[in-house]
This record gives structure tokens, sequence and C-alpha cells, in this order.
């Protein structure tokens, strides 16, 4: 495969992947400050089955959709109001949270268990930048911000890492096996 057609296949599947974040962003369960969405879901998906570098790109264009005005976020809100309201915090922590998904699968296996290692700690880097934000975006208290943007996340939190790494590894497989998604020996050959 030539490297015009890697270059253009990885753009296809992370723009793929920054959809699916915006279309899994409008399943949502309301609660009073931050509602659970299926946006982390997503954000596992991308980093377990894209990696590091497509997964964190696939983010970054979600992001960057839903700052310009294009309603990929919550409820189908946009704009660099969100970004900077009180769910914004979390926004932003999907970028380390898919780069560190990414890396540490690299550094390890595209195997279910370091998946699950992999996406319970993303889980808690989101949970922690969106925590931080909320306590400053919504000038709350360190003990209502954790009430309100970290304790009610966890257990669903790791339902999502759990899903995240079950369908991650699955489909990753299946992609390479298709050759739709290469690994990094078929990238260099």
């Amino acid at each position: 495969m030539t490297q015009e057609r890697q270059k253009l296949r990885a753009m296809i599947i992370t723009s793929l992947f920054a959809a699916i974040i915006g279309i899994f962003a409008q399943i949502t369960i309301p609660l009073p400050l931050v509602p659970i969405t299926g946006q982390t879901l997503a954000i596992g998906l991308a980093a377990t089955i894209l990696g590091a570098r497509q997964g964190t790109i696939s983010v970054l264009v979600y992001i960057l959709l839903g700052a310009v005005g294009i309603p990929v976020f919550s409820g189908f809100s946009a704009g660099f109001s969100v970004l900077v309201g009180p769910t914004g915090g979390f926004i932003i922590g999907f970028i380390p949270t898919a780069l560190f998904i990414g890396w540490y699968l690299e550094k390890t296996s595209f195997k279910f268990t370091h998946a699950m290692v992999a996406n319970t700690i993303g889980m808690f880097i989101t949970l922690v930048f969106g925590t931080v934000w909320l306590k400053i975006a919504a000038n709350l208290s360190w003990p209502a911000a954790f009430a309100s943007g970290f304790a009610p996340f966890i257990v669903v939190g790791l339902i999502k890492a759990a899903l995240a790494s079950w369908i991650g590894v699955v489909v990753r497989k299946r992609l390479t096996t298709a050759n739709i998604l290469l690994t990094p020996k078929q990238k260099s050959a």
C-alpha cells in the first residue's frame, strides 16, 4: 500500500471516530451539573482501537468540531462556551485520556487486561480534569465538586472502561485482520 493511501486511510478512520464520539455524546443521563454521557465510552473505544496518535487526533477533531459550532457535544451543544463552562474540563480531559490509553496499550499489548487497566486509569484522568475545572467554573468547594463531578461517575466509568476494553480489543483485532487498521509493523513495511 502506498504512503498516500495509508495517510488517507488513517484520516478517514480518525474522522470516523471523531463522528462516533459526537454520536455517543448524545446518549445522556441527565444529572444536576454534569450528565452521564456516552462520550467517555467512545473516547476509550477510539484510543483502544486506534492507539495513541490516531485516537488522540480523533478526540482533537471532535473537540475542534464542537468548538467551532458544530453541535457534537452532549445535548447537541457546541461552541467555545461549552469548553469554558462547567463540563469543559471533562471534554479537555479527553485529550490526555486518549493519549494515555493509546500509549499504555502500545507499550504493553492490545489485550483485555491491559486495555482494562488503561481505560480505568483513563477514566480517572478525565474525572480529575473535569472535577478540577468544575470546581473553578462553577465556583464550588472541593467537597461539592467531588460530589457532583467525580463520585457519581466512578461505577458507571468502570462499566464503560470494561465495555471500551472488551469491544475495543475485539474490534481492533478484526480491523487489523481485515487490513483496515494497520499495525506498526504493517505501517513500516
